[in-house]
């Protein structure tokens, strides 16, 4: 197996997950903001993706619209994992694109999850297994467009997927940076 592609904190161990598959699992206790892991791997775009993703699967994140961060072959695939399995109530956000941190104290034994719908845009559709008492039941890779979502994870959305959702409030940056350079006009 080739060098490990993400960073699982070693307070994270995978495990059999009840949601599904294998899942990520806090092993020690995580404190609000505390990284949990960061997704690494190759960036490709999406007609790459259509070539490898029968091979290996679900193991990449979208990080804008036509660009991928994942593994490029089955020897890396297991390395560039993070295992993070969805849920309606989720313990870990994305801070940036690649970033997961915990939203919350997190203790030992906890499945750490986060909602898709802060990462992904794309055309899928699936039950939901994540038994959180506010299951939406259904998740989609369009569910980020969800007004409701959009306020419970204001700050917590991939990096592209917040410029969607404030270029759809008419509250867009000139420019493509986080902070705009001096005498850089700015429409919020």
């Amino acid at each position: 197996m080739s060098q490990p592609l993400s960073y699982l904190s070693p307070k994270a161990a995978v495990k059999i997950s009840p949601i599904h598959g294998r899942g990520l699992f806090a092993i020690g206790e995580f404190r609000p903001g505390e990284i949990v892991c960061v997704k690494g791997g190759h960036i490709f775009t999406r007609a790459a993706l259509a070539q490898i993703a029968p091979v290996l699967g679900p193991a990449e994140i979208q990080i804008a619209d036509d660009l991928f961060i994942g593994p490029c072959d089955v020897d890396e695939r297991e390395g560039a994992m993070i295992f993070s399995n969805h849920s309606c109530n989720p313990n870990i956000a994305v801070q940036g694109q690649m970033v997961f941190v915990a939203l919350r104290h997190i203790a030992v034994g906890e499945e750490l999850t986060h909602d898709w719908a802060t990462t992904d845009d794309d055309d899928y559709s699936m039950t939901c297994q994540c038994g959180a008492a506010t299951c939406r039941g259904v998740i989609t890779g369009k569910d980020w467009q969800n007004k409701d979502l959009q306020r419970k994870y204001r700050g917590m959305f991939s990096w592209y997927l917040q410029q969607k959702i404030d270029r759809a409030a008419g509250c867009q940056k000139v420019s493509s940076r986080d902070t705009p350079v001096a005498g850089e006009a700015t429409r919020w």
